[in-house]
């Protein structure tokens, strides 16, 4: 299991300069956090290694791409017995157009974002889902627009110098 160290104040300035932009050169993100190159190297490295970065990678735009529709599928399973749970989660893996899932509770089982270059191509999709024997209910909600993206809101690093407690 990997241990988790507190994270300091240079630790959370990092991340969120990685969230601003991932690509960012070493150079530039050790003097925007006030490190010399070599410190900010490890710190990255640390961070990825503690399991506190997990990927960095280019978030893309879906129309751009022929992808006219995206939408969110709520998908409710016939039971939640382990047994449908996999071969569900096989079902989905081998999707291309299934871009996330989520395992959530209430009244589904699944949460999935997709993708489609039209909405023809949205009803094949969802003629794939029903015809899985796994599934008892899907409800779909296309994308008119984001709304709103934004990064993870970071914690406050405990301050060495406050108040003794």
């Amino acid at each position: 299991m990997t241990e988790h160290h507190a994270l300091d104040e240079i630790d959370l300035r990092i991340l969120a300069e990685l969230q601003k932009d991932g690509r960012i050169r070493n150079n530039e993100l050790a003097e925007r956090v006030g490190l010399s190159e070599p410190p900010c190297r490890r710190r990255v490295r640390s961070l990825r290694e503690r399991g506190y970065v997990s990927a960095i990678r280019a978030t893309l735009d879906e129309k751009l791409l022929g992808y006219e529709v995206i939408s969110y599928v709520l998908i409710q399973l016939q039971s939640q017995a382990q047994a449908t749970l996999q071969a569900f989660e096989k079902s989905i893996a081998a999707l291309p157009l299934v871009q996330q899932s989520w395992r959530i509770s209430g009244d589904a089982d699944y949460l999935l974002k997709c993708v489609a270059r039209n909405v023809e191509g949205m009803h094949q999709q969802l003629l794939q889902f029903s015809a899985m024997p796994e599934v008892r209910h899907i409800r779909t909600f296309p994308v008119l627009g984001v709304a709103k993206d934004a990064p993870l809101p970071l914690p406050r690093a405990p301050s060495a110098f406050g108040p003794a407690q």
